[in-house]
């Protein structure tokens, strides 16, 4: 069985659900989907194709197999994206948490039951309907619990809001001696430079006390300035627009020292190494066309 141990982002990595680019299906139509990047790239005739995609995938598993670490995939479905494994389910602590997640992508959680079955049944936890929840927006950092939500009245209208404010009063109900820390994001539907599609999209704490931020990518200016107090202003580095756009803050820390980054992310990633770290560079730019990277296509199972 798994001993699942999730408490924060960055502890050396033991076992990992990493993501699959097999049989990821033909480019959707634009209405088929759920991001601005996505369309972006689809009416660019852009869109990544699979060989490209499962390349990317194996340079990351080649990383953690360099670093020991135990890697489960997914089975393969037919003509499905099985990429994003983050947005399915996500642990804190001993619980592994199903994502409610869009409907069109509930079989991908079938997808995992070979690892699920390794989980005691009391340790997974299945959210109620109205809890709108999906892995990208939720980071356990020691004694807090870091949420990505949107709550405004029109909510329902925007595809790329995914974790309501039930689900902030979910996850502290589950776990009372954390404290659950809501921010607000910048959604849109329409541009992908303005719409931070989760948490990790702005914002990514590292080993050594660093994070990765942008500040446009919050709607509340107190609450960024609530985590450049935290960290420290000269422990951030802030990325612009552009920046957030190609995915800079969805790096992956294997160990408090080790981070995997896309290998453009050239102004990060020498800020990366004059701090101190081991960048594991690989190309990630054809996945990143989805608006997700690294972090998410993992789900960390457990960390030391």
């Amino acid at each position: 069985m798994l001993q699942l141990n999730i408490n924060d982002e960055v502890s050396r990595l033991k076992s990992v659900v990493l993501g699959i680019a097999k049989s990821s299906g033909p480019t959707p139509t634009v209405e088929e989907a759920y991001d601005p990047k996505s369309i972006e790239h689809i009416k660019a005739g852009t869109y990544p194709v699979e060989a490209d995609m499962v390349a990317e995938m194996e340079g990351f598993r080649k990383v953690f197999e360099k670093y020991d670490v135990k890697v489960f995939r997914p089975e393969v479905l037919e003509d499905c994206n099985q990429i994003f494994t983050r947005d399915i389910a996500f642990v804190i602590e001993n619980k592994l948490i199903k994502a409610n997640i869009l409907p069109d992508r509930e079989q991908e959680v079938e997808a995992i039951l070979h690892v699920l079955d390794k989980i005691d049944d009391e340790n997974i936890l299945t959210p109620p309907d109205d809890v709108h929840v999906e892995g990208g927006d939720v980071m356990p950092w020691n004694d807090y619990i870091f949420v990505g939500t949107y709550t405004a009245a029109d909510y329902s209208s925007y595809i790329t809001a995914r974790t309501n404010k039930a689900a902030v009063a979910y996850l502290t109900k589950q776990f009372p001696n954390k404290t659950v820390k809501s921010f607000e994001l910048r959604k849109s539907n329409t541009v992908a430079q303005e719409n931070a599609l989760h948490l990790d999209c702005c914002f990514q704490p590292l080993g050594k006390g660093k994070a990765i931020l942008h500040k446009n990518g919050f709607l509340v200016e107190e609450e960024y300035q609530w985590l450049v107090d935290f960290f420290g202003k000269e422990n951030i580095f802030e990325i612009d627009a552009n920046e957030m756009y190609h995915m800079y803050s969805n790096v992956f820390s294997i160990s408090p020292d080790v981070v995997v980054s896309e290998r453009n992310f050239t102004r990060l990633n020498n800020w990366l190494r004059e701090q101190g770290f081991t960048v594991e560079e690989i190309a990630y730019a054809e996945i990143s066309k989805q608006e997700g990277l690294l972090r998410c296509s993992t789900l960390p199972l457990i960390r030391a």
